[in-house]
């Protein structure tokens, strides 16, 4: 793989620009919505709101930017708010490490122990870089599905109308 620091800055900027519109999405429906099952991977359009946000924190950890997330991947954040605050904070962090990144730190390996796989893994650091955007695209692509039969207005998605300036936060 060959990726560069430029993209680490687009696809953070694109990240925080996208939990941005969910976090405004989110405060047109009620908690009640936000937790409802709606038969998605990870039931509820909360659920899996708090699977991104943990498992970017748990990426994050394992290429060293930040700790390792405590708790159940479902239940990270016990309220739709407090949810928003640390999805803010987790942004603005990958923001400054893109921001801050040289190519030569995209180098090398990552290894880790999966708890839930039950074995170890090495997997080249710019791979493990590009899985952390790809998986918070994808999760967020069922977020939009779910918001979207709930009678919310979804996000715009594509990367192609991410405003050039920002505001990304």
């Amino acid at each position: 793989m060959r990726i560069f620091p430029e993209y680490c800055v687009s696809m953070a900027r694109y990240n925080a620009w996208q939990n941005k519109q969910l976090r405004a999405a989110f405060d047109t429906l009620s908690e009640a919505e936000l937790r409802k099952e709606r038969k998605a991977f990870f039931g509820s359009i909360f659920s899996t709101a708090n699977h991104i946000l943990w498992a970017d924190r748990m990426w994050m950890a394992r290429l060293g930017v930040g700790e390792a997330p405590d708790g159940d991947h479902l239940t990270l954040t016990p309220t739709p708010a407090v949810w928003a605050g640390e999805r803010y904070r987790t942004d603005a962090k990958l923001l400054h490490w893109a921001d801050s990144l040289h190519a030569v730190e995209l180098k090398g390996d990552v290894e880790w122990r999966s708890v839930m796989a039950g074995r170890d893994f090495t997997h080249p650091f710019d791979l493990c870089v590009m899985h952390l955007f790809n998986h918070q695209t994808h999760h967020r692509g069922q977020i939009h599905a779910m918001l979207t039969a709930a009678g919310a207005t979804a996000p715009v998605t594509d990367i192609l109308f991410m405003p050039e300036d920002g505001p990304w936060l």
